[in-house]
């Protein structure tokens, strides 16, 4: 699309440096990276921040260690060198997890785990993050759950993050260092206007769907993390024309998306320990079983081609079916699926490597930069696990464009509440974030007598050092206001209307705590209607 500069417009309402397009955890990670270099960064979502992809993952940080078998020993390695800098930039919303994998011979043979393990623990450093080992499943309690024909097995450890809450805290970073988000509000038009870029953003109400207010931004330059939307919003709204190769001098072949669906189901605990289960299946994919707030057991992922709408994804019966078959080959106790409490799927923007099934694409990413027709950064695939990485090549790259790089920051960086310790001697802090975390509740519960040790754990879980925000003049149970649902006092909901951009029951029960799978449809709907009250 040509530039508009011939064409005057209305002044713009806001200007900025940068436009970042997508509230996923890409998205955010960028505006937070971009920010804290000192540029004027805005971003928008279009729906609730993490609500499509972001919110619907494994939930893993973790390298991939069935990536391995597909030789992606560059994204493996990447992937695994982020594990524990994740983990201590914030412990409050990540953990380390084991995992145990039943050995099935007539899948893999045992020196191919072996080698894959042995590549795993050593491509890149641990500090506090174990290493594999073989186990004897038929004496060890991790083989308990299991049918008795698998006897042999191996651990590894990897980690679990609450990735609706990472996108959030991402967020929350990237307000502190000077950016403005804008959920819920749509680019609805962007074009090419003198020199950078013009865009119409429209905010709708977050309950009737109704547009409540437009702003016009002019911006040097957008970044495009629209997630499974970045395909449409770069060819049709910012008019950049796909380039076939040889269409001009030193093209390359245009970045396509391949959307692929991946669901999971939530069920009643399954097993009693604290380790998570890779189970191969017949097919070689491979399906985890999860501990889940404390009480469930998280199971997935399918891979599945998704042709339709991105915003119109659900998981179908088939891949229910699909994933209790895959856990009952395995676990004893048999799940079908009127066992299931919880399922959700997302669509997952991966970068198309022309391979033949789902399950084999590549989930590592690519950015793409141009200066034409005004400076543009579009985000190709990636994963949960390398977001911060992938957000500081991308602020490098948007520096560049900008005719201005500045100092990456992020590296050693905490998220907002993931500095637990008590004053502000960082070199103090204990090598392990389980350890941190256990000392932060005991100060906690200290600090709060009258919490009770359900509500300090879910309190430290989600907020971390910023429940002391949400305590602020709280000095018992009865300075908290009503209770409007088990547990889900009205502090809690003032907090997270005010600093977290929660205006649903959704937002809430589903992103911001997992409390809807604990909820009656009665005290679910008892937390929409206080929500609505407030206007």
């Amino acid at each position: 699309m040509s530039d508009r500069a011939s064409s005057p417009l209305p002044e713009a309402d806001h200007h900025c440096d940068v436009l970042v397009v997508g509230g996923g955890i890409n998205g955010v990670g960028i505006a937070r990276d971009l920010a804290g270099r000192g540029w004027r960064v805005l971003l928008c979502e279009q729906d609730d921040l993490g609500s499509h992809t972001s919110s619907a993952s494994t939930k893993l940080i973790h390298g991939g260690l069935r990536y391995l078998e597909h030789g992606a020993f560059g994204l493996v390695r990447k992937a695994l060198m982020e594990r524990e800098r994740l983990l201590r930039s914030a412990p409050h919303i990540m953990r380390s997890l084991s995992f145990v994998l039943p050995h099935d011979p007539r899948t893999r043979p045992a020196w191919m785990i072996r080698l894959g393990l042995w590549f795993y623990d050593h491509l890149a450093p641990r500090d506090f993050l174990s290493g594999s080992a073989a186990v004897d499943l038929s004496q060890s309690p991790l083989g308990q759950p299991l049918h008795r024909q698998w006897r042999q097995g191996f651990v590894y450890t990897d980690g679990w993050v609450d990735d609706a809450r990472l996108v959030l805290l991402c967020a929350l970073d990237a307000v502190e260092q000077g950016a403005h988000v804008l959920p819920r509000t749509r680019c609805e038009a962007l074009h090419a206007y003198g020199g950078g870029w013009r865009a119409t953003l429209v905010r709708r109400d977050a309950l009737t769907d109704q547009a409540t207010r437009t702003l016009t931004v002019q911006a040097r330059a957008v970044v495009n993390a629209a997630g499974p939307w970045a395909e449409q919003l770069l060819r049709r709204d910012m008019g950049v024309p796909a380039v076939a190769p040889g269409g001009r001098q030193g093209a390359t072949q245009a970045a396509h998306l391949r959307l692929v669906k991946g669901s999971h189901i939530v069920v009643p605990r399954l097993f009693e320990h604290d380790h998570a289960y890779l189970l191969q299946g017949e097919d070689r994919r491979v399906v985890f079983a999860i501990p889940y707030e404390r009480d469930f057991t998280l199971i997935g992922t399918t891979d599945v081609d998704h042709p339709g709408d991105p915003g119109d994804v659900r998981v179908s019966e088939d891949e229910v079916r699909y994933l209790c078959a895959a856990v009952g080959r395995y676990l004893r106790r048999p799940i079908t699926p009127e066992d299931v409490v919880w399922r959700f799927a997302g669509v997952r923007p991966l970068l198309d490597d022309a391979q033949g099934a789902a399950a084999a694409v590549t989930r590592d990413y690519r950015l793409e930069t141009q200066t034409l027709p005004a400076p543009w950064l579009t985000v190709w695939g990636g994963k949960l696990t390398t977001f911060r990485v992938l957000a500081e090549q991308a602020a490098d790259r948007v520096g560049t464009l900008l005719g201005d790089p500045r100092s990456r920051w992020t590296t050693e960086a905490f998220l907002p509440g993931g500095l637990l310790q008590s004053g502000s001697d960082t070199a103090l802090i204990p090598a392990s974030p389980v350890a941190q975390m256990t000392a932060f509740q005991a100060r906690l519960r200290q600090q709060h007598p009258w919490m009770d040790l359900g509500l300090a754990r879910r309190w430290s879980r989600a907020y971390g050092s910023r429940v002391a925000l949400m305590l602020d003049g709280v000095h018992s149970r009865a300075d908290l206001g009503a209770e409007v649902a088990p547990d889900l006092y009205e502090a809690e909901l003032f907090y997270l209307r005010r600093h977290e951009w929660a205006l649903t029951a959704d937002d809430v029960l589903w992103r911001r705590t997992k409390l809807g799978l604990r909820y009656s449809p009665a005290q679910r709907q008892a937390v929409a209607d206080w929500l609505a009250a407030q206007g």
